[in-house]
């Protein structure tokens, strides 16, 4: 992916900076970062998007997964360096105005959230999961989709519940 991009670089200092332009949920953004920057850090702290969690820095626990170009990503590892041109989604951008996304509907129909904390990396994970299969998901396919994205609260039944439910009325062409 970054063979593709021209990045511009100057020294500052001991750190690289890159200049990169990116759409975050519809609005593009051109930024001076360090090289080293990671995409969550961006989106937390200079966006101010906080749904996008910080859960264990090694992508193991998916609270901060994020929709890259049209896949869900876990952007605790991923260097916004190598992001311009990209487009992003995180959770605050897949809702309509004020209605839910689909599958936020079905997971708070379901009770597939707890105290929250995985529910937007899960629900972006979810997204992703259902559209590759176009809608035609059974449990332990979902199970086994969803196994990047940890919840410690509710133990994953109603998660899957609400996966399904909202796979159920996937329409081809229906999320980003």
């Amino acid at each position: 992916r970054t063979s593709s991009r021209r990045l511009k670089r100057r020294s500052q200092g001991a750190a690289e900076m890159t200049t990169v332009s990116l759409t975050v949920n519809g609005t593009r953004h051109a930024v001076d970062l360090e090289d080293r920057t990671l995409l969550v850090h961006f989106l937390r702290d200079s966006l101010r998007l906080t749904g996008t969690h910080i859960g264990c820095d090694t992508t193991q626990c998916g609270a901060c997964t994020v929709m890259l170009d049209g896949q869900p990503v876990k952007s605790c590892t991923v260097l916004l360096a190598a992001l311009d041109g990209a487009e992003v989604q995180t959770v605050e951008g897949i809702s309509d105005g004020e209605a839910l996304h689909p599958v936020q509907q079905k997971f708070n129909q379901h009770h597939g959230l707890q105290c929250g904390f995985c529910t937007p990396g899960m629900v972006i994970a979810a997204i992703g999961l259902i559209a590759r299969h176009d809608g035609k998901l059974d449990a332990t396919q979902v199970r086994e989709g969803l196994e990047g994205n940890m919840c410690r609260c509710t133990g994953s039944q109603n998660i899957v519940e609400a996966v399904l439910a909202a796979a159920q009325d996937w329409r081809p062409g229906q999320g980003f």
